[in-house]
């Protein structure tokens, strides 16, 4: 005789790939925060303006009072975070598990294309709302609490543009 499945299993089966996506999301978006937090706490403050031009020291430091360490530290964080969540979405969440070179490069291709525009938003966000008053520490890092909101915005903005751009093949392959 054949065992029914669980309820919990029923559950997880039907919402698989919406599950996965939060675990992986989840996990994405701390390896961010641990690298962004390592960062803010560890890299020495510099005058890191110095080295650009003086019109974007003027926008940027001057007028829009934004932290450019903190805009590194998002770039860093960023940058780790993304090649960690092409691996886990295209493996675990999607479960593209093909190696052909065309379709890994269309994945890649359209996967980082769409983190670049969370990215900016993301890395722009963060020094953002810190220089509009949204200025709070949380466990001795500065800007993190507004990384956590804008993370939330990120996190589900990247889910759309995963699963109905970058791994669309995939997914209507398996229909």
């Amino acid at each position: 005789m054949e065992e029914k499945p669980s309820v919990l299993r029923a559950l997880f089966d039907k919402y698989r790939e919406i599950i996965m996506y939060c675990i992986f999301g989840v996990t994405t978006t701390l390896v961010n925060w641990f690298i962004y937090s390592i960062y803010v706490r560890v890299v020495p403050a510099n005058d890191y303006a110095a080295g650009f031009p003086t019109w974007f020291q003027e926008l940027i430091v001057s007028r829009l009072h934004l932290d450019i360490k903190l805009i590194y530290a998002g770039v860093v964080a960023w940058i780790v975070a993304v090649i960690f969540a092409f691996i886990t979405n295209k493996l675990w969440v999607f479960e593209s598990k093909s190696w052909n070179a065309k379709l890994v490069t269309g994945e890649a291709l359209t996967f980082f294309g769409g983190r670049v525009a969370t990215g900016i938003l993301e890395v722009a966000s963060v020094p953002a709302l810190v220089a509009w008053g949204f200025d709070a520490t949380l466990f001795g890092v500065d800007g993190l609490p507004a990384k956590i909101v804008v993370s939330v915005v990120i996190v589900i903005l990247n889910y759309i543009l995963s699963k109905f751009i970058s791994f669309r093949t995939v997914n209507d392959e398996d229909k």
